[in-house]
C-alpha cells in the first residue's frame, strides 16, 4: 500500500479516535447508559486497530526504525500513557472524580501525541 494512503487512513482514524473518546468521556460524566452499548464497546477498538496497522504500515513502507527516531519513541510513550489514562477514565477509575481527572489528562496526552506527530519533535514548540 502507498505511504500517502496509509497516512490518510492513519490521520482519519486519529480524528475518529478523538471523537469517540470525547463522546465516551461525556457519557461517563453524565452516567449515560449509552456508554454500555455494544457498538460503543467495539467500534473504538476496531478503529484503534486500523490506526495502529496504518502507523506500522507507514513505518514499513518508509523503512523507518522507530527506535532510531526520538519523536516516534515519544509518540509511543505518549500512546502508552493515553491508553492507561483512557482506561482509568472510562473503566478503571475508582471514583467519578478520578475518572474525570484521568479523562482530561488523557486529552492533554492526546494533544501532545498530535503535536509530536505534526512537528516531529519530542518537545513541540521548543527549538
Amino acid at each position: 500500500m502507498e505511504y500517502t494512503l496509509l497516512r490518510l487512513i492513519h490521520v482519519g482514524t486519529v480524528y475518529v479516535t478523538f471523537v469517540l473518546f470525547v463522546l465516551r468521556g461525556v457519557w461517563m460524566m453524565l452516567d449515560s447508559p449509552r456508554l454500555s452499548a455494544r457498538w460503543v464497546r467495539i467500534l473504538p477498538h476496531v478503529n484503534d486497530t486500523v490506526l495502529l496497522v496504518a502507523a506500522i504500515g507507514m513505518l514499513v513502507v518508509a523503512s523507518i526504525n522507530p527506535l532510531e527516531q526520538p519523536w516516534l519513541l515519544a509518540k509511543i510513550a505518549g500512546l502508552i500513557a493515553y491508553v492507561v489514562l483512557g482506561s482509568l477514565a472510562l473503566r478503571r477509575g475508582r471514583s467519578k472524580g478520578r475518572r474525570v481527572a484521568a479523562f482530561f489528562a488523557a486529552l492533554l496526552v492526546f494533544a501532545y501525541i498530535l503535536a509530536v506527530g505534526v512537528t516531529k519533535q519530542v518537545l513541540p514548540g521548543i527549538v
